[in-house]
């Protein structure tokens, strides 16, 4: 693949070649992508990580050596947490959670479980809250038989909070650093009916403090597939309307935080005590 076509490539897109080209190579066999591998197989977003070699899970007890751009893992995966998509050998949505859950940050976890619930909850167009509290808690049974795993404590926490509404994977952040900063009543996609009928959405709601918060990236004001033909300065426009509508008509402040802003606990902490709003 020439530069021009792989340097504009998201990571995870990148990603997806480097697995698709080491199971091409290994042709067949026990082998099965694994951890962020098995994460870009299935579509999941990998907030802010380092994707630097293909992760493959063998049978445990089976010799295993990592070569330069590999990291194999032994482990005992029954048929159960194995699928196959898109021709490779691959864990299941479901273990590809787990396993995520217990070994990335816990913004990179939570972000991949929206995203997974997303596709499990989410039917028509309708968000199914009943399937999706259906499989939180078939993962958090799957994870009660995972004593002594490293991890496990905060990957409960993760599948406990996932939330398929979640619509990006900085929103996903953002939801997670209001927990961590002792926010308990957190609402995902906020529905306000605007003032033609349409519904608008805010991304959280702080029901804690009745205060909204709108997790804003660039892409929005700078993509023009996201603009959707209108100008920078109509899109500025239109947001300003937007908030002024649900401001007005909820009674509630909104406050708004760019990627830098929910890159931390701390960071999205100092970013509200500047709207004067006192953590709990």
């Amino acid at each position: 693949m020439q530069d021009a076509d792989w340097d504009p490539l998201w990571p995870e897109s990148r990603h997806s070649i480097q697995v698709a080209a080491a199971f091409a190579e290994m042709r067949g066999g026990d082998s099965v992508a694994s951890y962020e591998s098995a994460a870009v197989v299935w579509g999941l977003p990998l907030y802010r990580c380092a994707l630097e070699v293909v992760h493959v899970t063998v049978p445990d007890g089976k010799h295993i050596s990592s070569r330069l751009g590999m990291r194999r893992h032994g482990d005992a995966l029954s048929e159960e947490d194995v699928a196959v998509r898109e021709g490779i050998r691959v864990t299941t949505l479901e273990r590809t959670v787990l396993d995520l859950a217990c070994t990335l940050s816990f913004a990179a976890a939570l972000a991949a479980a929206d995203a997974a619930l997303r596709l499990v909850a989410f039917d028509g167009g309708t968000y199914d809250e009943t399937a999706a509290r259906e499989w939180r808690d078939e993962m958090l049974t799957r994870l009660a038989h995972s004593v002594g795993r490293r991890g496990v404590r905060m990957a409960a926490e993760v599948l406990a909070l996932a939330d398929g509404r979640a619509e990006s994977p900085a929103e996903s952040a953002g939801r997670g650093h209001l927990h961590r900063l002792g926010f308990r009543r957190l609402r995902p996609q906020v529905e306000v009916r605007g003032p033609d009928g349409r519904l608008l959405r805010v991304d959280i709601e702080i029901e804690d403090i009745a205060t909204f918060l709108e997790v804003d990236g660039a892409g929005k004001y700078l993509d023009d597939a996201m603009r959707t033909g209108r100008t920078v300065e109509q899109v500025i426009l239109d947001e300003k309307r937007r908030e002024d509508w649900i401001r007005g008509t909820t009674r509630k402040p909104l406050v708004r935080a760019e990627e830098k802003h929910v890159r931390t606990p701390q960071a999205l902490a100092a970013r509200l005590s500047s709207f004067g709003i006192t953590l709990p």
